[in-house]
């Protein structure tokens, strides 16, 4: 009998272990919003490749200016045609793909002048597209799931309070945190706010950054030796970040897939962060995300 209860104790145990690691179950972000010829949200939902979908970006945002979302040439937000989207969020939530806007980019005009301007952006961002309740709510009433910090621009303060600010509604309803460094440690920008260790997801770039010796440039050693510091940080999950292409990233950090499944995945899976892969962007993954998705 105690034999029993102990092979059906150690099963139990097995499924419970079983269910946590399932639930952290690795996959692939990817940043839609900046072509037009990319296909609709729609579709990149739809593909069946992706499990965190980036809308990019809110690239105006704080020190006094009116919030501008840039969807490329998908919608004009002044003429209120973004509004569209948000049957497709719906549709991409309904199949368990968590949806984020993404603040900042490479190119625009951000900055957080006080802790103050943190708050206002905070309240901004769940009133008109998370949570919260607005008249002119430019991806409509569909409600996101979280927002990505891709700071990479302009002062380098007060995201950490930004962070908190956007945390506190999450006991209205969970407001997901995911931030984009460059692979240089730490990051110039984000490193105060990561250190608040509210980030769910941390989808470190490993590209474009190739005098900081941390992506692949031939061989992984560089890359690996990277990835095992930024899985130091305070964070939930580290992601992968790299390019879909190697026009996707004119300087650098283009890994074959074949590459990346032989010799960089099954060593960066070990680390208990690993959280799978993110991809920039959806305009040029015109099958790579398909030919790693097994893999990750």
């Amino acid at each position: 009998m105690t034999a029993r209860k102990q092979l059906s104790f150690l099963l139990l145990s097995l499924l419970i272990i079983s269910l946590c690691k399932s639930s952290q179950a690795a996959g692939i972000a990817i940043y839609w919003g900046q072509d037009n010829n990319e296909g609709s949200l729609a579709d990149t939902c739809a593909a069946g490749n992706y499990q965190y979908v980036n809308i990019a970006f809110l690239s105006t945002f704080g020190n006094g200016q009116t919030a501008v979302l840039n969807l490329a040439g998908h919608c004009s937000p002044s003429a209120n045609t973004c509004t569209r989207f948000s049957s497709e969020i719906k549709a991409c939530q309904g199949r368990g793909i968590k949806v984020l806007l993404s603040i900042g980019g490479g190119k625009g005009t951000y900055s957080l002048s006080s802790a103050n301007d943190a708050k206002q952006v905070a309240n901004y961002l769940w009133n008109n597209y998370l949570g919260g309740k607005s008249n002119s709510r430019p991806l409509g009433d569909a409600v996101l799931d979280g927002i990505d910090f891709d700071i990479e621009l302009g002062l380098t303060h007060h995201y950490d309070e930004l962070a908190r600010s956007l945390n506190g509604f999450s006991q209205q309803k969970k407001v997901y945190l995911a931030a984009a460094p460059q692979c240089k440690f730490p990051d110039d920008h984000l490193d105060a706010a990561i250190k608040t260790g509210l980030f769910d997801y941390v989808w470190v770039q490993f590209y474009n950054n190739p005098t900081a010796l941390c992506q692949y440039s031939g061989n992984a050693n560089n890359l690996l030796n990277s990835w095992k510091t930024w899985t130091t940080v305070q964070a939930k999950q580290v992601f992968l970040g790299l390019p879909a292409a190697t026009a996707a990233a004119p300087s650098g950090g283009f890994i074959p897939a074949d590459v990346l499944k032989s010799q960089v995945l099954p060593s960066i899976k070990t680390s208990t962060k690993y959280g799978g892969v993110m991809i920039w962007n959806k305009n040029f993954d015109n099958g790579y995300s398909a030919s790693i998705k097994s893999a990750v």
